[in-house]
């Protein structure tokens, strides 16, 4: 994976920021705090709705999915920093898949057997996963270690941990055994639909930028603001497991 910073030496300075970096970093700010204000609840009318129902219900459940994919930005914060030095299409499919793998594994097996993770403890892990992610690409293992890990290896690990979290949330919404795996079958697909919906916005914009003199200039700058909201995800979440 290319990547613009030196793997040796001191990190690339710069002495004049601009306004996007500013903006990005207020975007990302603004993500964390929507995580923060949602991260361990459900909508009450989705939740109501859900425990009225029993049986086979396929579109509602590929819906709340889909919602749940696009409006998860831990999640896609993650898969934002994965994609952002990838730049040929097969590429971006292999790590998506690699992503979609892990999280549709433990999702659907942490549900159907009522497998109990504390959210707290596993929101804290999926934003430890920003962290890891934006320090890869800041190329920061390569200079304090020496060696560069296992980026698909990285990406099916955080998977499977992503999916831990996704089950946690599924879990509140207390579904009916009845139809229960079809269900969650549905529910995955409409992750992935969602998921594919937010990485064509992110590709839209990321494509944009990368033809810009500004992005060599400003990558640095941004994989730094997402390693400082990842920072803070796990800070909040932390403080949330120690005082619930």
């Amino acid at each position: 994976m290319t990547r613009p910073f030196p793997v040796g030496g001191q990190p690339i300075r710069l002495s004049r920021f601009g306004a996007f970096p500013h903006a990005l970093a207020g975007v990302l700010l603004y993500l964390l705090f929507s995580v923060a204000a949602h991260a361990h609840g459900v909508a009450e009318g989705d939740k109501g709705y859900i425990q009225e129902i029993s049986g086979t219900q396929l579109l509602p459940f590929t819906y709340l999915g889909a919602k749940h994919m696009v409006t998860g930005y831990d999640h896609l914060l993650f898969l934002a920093g994965v994609i952002f030095f990838l730049y040929k299409l097969k590429d971006i499919a292999l790590y998506v898949s690699l992503f979609a793998i892990g999280h549709s594994v433990t999702m659907l097996y942490g549900v159907y057997a009522g497998v109990n993770v504390n959210a707290y403890l596993i929101d804290a892990i999926i934003g430890l996963s920003v962290v890891y992610k934006a320090l890869d690409n800041l190329g920061a293992y390569q200079r304090w270690f020496g060696v560069q890990p296992n980026t698909k290896a990285a990406t099916l690990v955080f998977g499977l941990f992503h999916g831990f979290g996704l089950a946690a949330k599924i879990q509140e919404f207390e579904i009916a055994r009845d139809g229960l795996l079809p269900n969650l079958l549905a529910f995955n697909v409409g992750v992935e639909i969602g998921q594919l919906l937010a990485l064509g916005a992110i590709l839209i914009a990321m494509g944009y930028w990368r033809r810009t003199a500004a992005f060599l200039k400003h990558a640095y700058t941004a994989n730094v603001a997402m390693m400082c909201a990842g920072f803070m995800l796990i800070g909040y979440q932390l403080t949330g497991l120690f005082i619930s």
